[in-house]
């Protein structure tokens, strides 16, 4: 049996992953990824709201177009922390957490128009595949290609649910 020592250690010694990237790669890598998850439980809490409170002659289609994103954006999360994790990295550990780093903002108003929600939501993902951008550079200089390659196809999910948007907001 370990003593009251030994599991005090072990609970505060650091999560470690030996890595082949060097520790600066880690930690860049790391950081952008984690705010990025940040980003993406934003957007699928924001989606989410928007599909729950949609309303109009386009309830239906809507509702459905972002579930269908929705379910789309949660399925990333898993893949973006245990990313993180394969290369040596800490992910985000709370909702408070989550705060602190998303950058796409929240919508808690109480009216939002179908049109507006689909809009905002289109220049969110605009905005999500500009950050995958920025993290498939530091990719790219570190010579993370597994962590590039996921994110080639986060980014091409990204801009076809911007499209989508996009052209269901048209006139």
């Amino acid at each position: 049996m370990a003593s009251t020592t030994d599991l005090e250690k072990r609970q505060q010694s650091p999560l470690t992953l030996s890595s082949d990237l060097d520790k600066e790669a880690v930690v860049n890598i790391s950081g952008a990824l984690n705010a990025l998850l940040a980003d993406v439980f934003a957007l699928y809490l924001k989606t989410k709201n928007f599909h729950w409170h949609m309303s109009g002659p386009h309830f239906r289609d809507y509702h459905l177009l972002l579930d269908d994103h929705a379910g789309q954006i949660e399925a990333m999360t898993d893949e973006i922390a245990e990313r993180v994790r394969k290369i040596g990295g800490t992910t985000i550990r709370s909702i408070g957490h989550i705060a602190r780093l998303q950058r796409i903002a929240d919508n808690d108003a109480n009216f939002v128009t179908p049109e507006d929600m689909l809009s905002e939501l289109h220049e969110d993902e605009k905005a999500l595949t500009l950050s995958m951008r920025a993290a498939h550079d530091l990719c790219d200089d570190a010579g993370d290609v597994a962590t590039a390659s996921l994110l080639e196809n986060w980014i091409d999910q990204s801009q076809r649910r911007s499209w989508f948007l996009f052209e269901t907001t048209r006139r």
